[in-house]
């Protein structure tokens, strides 16, 4: 029995693009979606946002010249045709799937309604959300942290490549520390960038925790949702 009755899993669109660093690499899609129904078949409720990088980066394009509310919509097409992708390969695998948007596209994603998508996750679905908030200059960290909110999930679970919270960036330099554990606070004062501070603020506000893990170990998924303690875990000082 998982210690969690309903989940959010935070996935980059990058995390789609596995070692072809764009795009979709079937293996590396194949490979979170198998963690998924592997998490999901322990009885416990998932709920995922999807971001867009690997097709699209809205505030890559703005910083380049592209008007931002246009290059930010365009952001938000791209988590769509992730959201597509994502259902599509776990519906190939068994899992039952609903995929919602804050972007609607008759036909192809039906739109977010927070009653209707909490009915599809106490009936066991896994239930995509993508298009961010709907809105331009608002990242998907800040959808992941709204949409959790809105269906009173236990926790966030951000899937990255890198095993936890640092004090850097790991990759630049393997002798920084990791943190088991530390407060919003802490990541807000250290500018950690564990996610944008506008998404960070409403988890703190919301009393919902934030664990940061490696995606790509195999089996990582389900071990975090069994209640391993791995990676890294933001929550409010004093709390469990």
């Amino acid at each position: 029995m998982a210690p969690f009755k309903r989940i959010l899993l935070k996935l980059s669109g990058e995390a789609l693009s596995g070692k072809l660093g764009h795009g979709f690499d079937p293996s590396a899609v194949d490979s979170i979606c198998g963690q998924i129904k592997a998490a999901h078949e322990t009885g416990v409720e998932i709920a995922i946002v999807i971001g867009g990088g690997n097709i699209f980066r809205g505030l890559k394009a703005s910083s380049r010249g592209m008007d931002r509310i246009t290059a930010d919509s365009m952001g938000m097409l791209a988590t769509m045709i992730d959201g597509l992708a994502l259902r599509d390969a776990l519906e190939k695998q068994g899992v039952t799937t609903s995929h919602m948007s804050s972007l609607p596209v008759t036909g192809l994603v039906e739109p977010f309604v927070q009653k209707k998508a909490i009915s599809y996750l106490s009936k066991g679905h896994v239930v995509i959300f993508s298009g961010g908030t709907g809105n331009p200059y608002f990242s998907t960290d800040t959808a992941a942290s709204l949409r959790a909110a809105q269906i009173n999930a236990d926790v966030i679970l951000k899937g990255t490549k890198v095993d936890g919270v640092y004090e850097g960036d790991p990759l630049l330099d393997p002798s920084l520390k990791k943190f088991d554990t530390i407060t919003y606070t802490e990541v807000l004062d250290r500018d950690l960038g564990v996610m944008d501070a506008t998404a960070i603020a409403m988890c703190r506000e919301n009393h919902i925790p934030i664990i940061v893990f490696n995606l790509t170990g195999e089996g990582i998924l389900l071990r975090v949702v069994l209640g391993e303690h791995v990676g890294t875990i933001v929550k409010e000082e004093g709390h469990g």
